[in-house]
């Protein structure tokens, strides 16, 4: 069987990236198909990938400012030229289940999340466009208009939907109108198990510093709390969050993930207060025996339990300085919060993709006849 992988873009290292990762295994020789790729952004983890681009990667400051093209990115993912393949296998949160697959190849769409600004957090988007001049301003709307529109034609090409969590799976109901089967993300929990569990006096943010993961609520509360706090990660609000962090808030920046294993050892606890798709930080928190104080939405609610952690019915900085305050490092046994984890094991996840694949290929065969 002659598979493919699509992938929305390669120029970052986060939790969508560690999907391919896994894809990658399963299908060692199966081509990446993708709309831009960076080598050095990626850490040369898919160096030894035969890995074919779209013609966005020859425009000067794409891979840097990839979210100025928002138009572009569907006529991209078009005409990606994806054939001769029995099975292509997407994994997206924008643009790659939009792929032309012709017949008979199969196409699996695993879905990061619905196009986020197209959707959810498509007024914040256009807000970020409010320092641009009036003509970006200008389009900037009837832009969206248009990728909202072609992100749900786009929804409606993939032959089944996988979904990183039920969070999610309720989100392409909603949006796409297509049902989902649920197969959540990989985690290297041996791999964070490992760590000797060391608690020292500050907690932890970890990933990469975007507006909607909330290091800001993170930064106040810790500040109101009294506590301190250590940032892992690097992105574009770094220096508003330097502006508005305190003495007690260290900022580490990006790490290897040996080092991240070490931080997740010796916090208190994983700080989680935004709302994600699904959190697989929070998984890696677990496995190296940390407890996780999470906002209580979204993904967080499949992996936060009262014996793994504390969730938090609200999204302000007052409400998680009192969850700080009340924090006991004694409540959480380090192996509940290891089993907790092993549920989302990487091995867990090959078996359930390989598993949805021979689903899917009986399903075809049954609706073929």
């Amino acid at each position: 069987m002659k598979v493919a992988l699509v992938h929305d873009y390669l120029i970052q290292l986060g939790g969508a990236e560690r999907v391919l990762e896994e894809f990658c295994d399963i299908f060692p020789d199966a081509p990446i198909f993708t709309l831009l790729y960076d080598e050095e952004a990626t850490g040369g983890r898919f160096r030894d990938r035969e890995v074919r681009t779209s013609f966005l990667q020859r425009v000067p400051f794409a891979r840097r400012h990839h979210r100025m093209f928002p138009v572009a990115m569907p006529l991209a993912a078009e005409h990606l030229g994806i054939e001769g393949f029995d099975l292509v296998l997407s994994d997206s949160a924008g643009f790659a289940k939009g792929i032309i697959v012709p017949p008979p190849a199969r196409h699996i769409a695993y879905c990061h999340t619905p196009l986020r600004y197209a959707w959810d957090d498509s007024q914040r988007y256009i807000g970020e466009f409010q320092s641009f001049p009036r003509l970006f301003r200008f389009v900037a709307p009837l832009a969206l208009t248009y990728v909202r529109l072609w992100d749900y034609a786009a929804s409606q090409r993939p032959d089944f939907f996988l979904a990183n969590s039920q969070h999610v799976k309720r989100r392409i109901a909603k949006y796409y109108g297509r049902g989902a089967k649920v197969v959540y993300p990989p985690v290297r929990t041996a791999f964070f198990a490992a760590a000797s569990r060391r608690p020292e006096d500050a907690f932890l943010m970890a990933g990469r510093l975007l507006a909607y993961k909330r290091f800001d609520l993170g930064i106040l509360a810790a500040r109101k709390a009294g506590v301190k706090l250590r940032i892992v990660g690097d992105g574009p609000e770094y220096r508003n969050l330097r502006r508005l962090a305190g003495p007690g808030v260290a900022f580490i920046g990006s790490v290897d993930d040996a080092a991240l294993r070490e931080e997740l050892a010796k916090c208190r606890a994983l700080l989680f207060p935004q709302e994600e798709d699904f959190g697989i930080i929070a998984v890696e928190a677990l496995a190296a025996a940390a407890p996780v104080i999470a906002y209580a939405m979204g993904g967080a609610l499949e992996i936060v339990t009262p014996k793994t952690g504390m969730l938090v019915a609200e999204q302000s900085p007052d409400a998680f300085a009192r969850a700080l305050r009340e924090f006991r490092d004694d409540a959480f046994h380090p192996d509940a919060l290891r089993a907790r984890a092993a549920a989302f094991d990487s091995a867990i996840f090959r078996h359930r993709i390989l598993e949805s694949i021979r689903d899917t290929d009986r399903e075809g065969r049954a609706q073929s006849i």
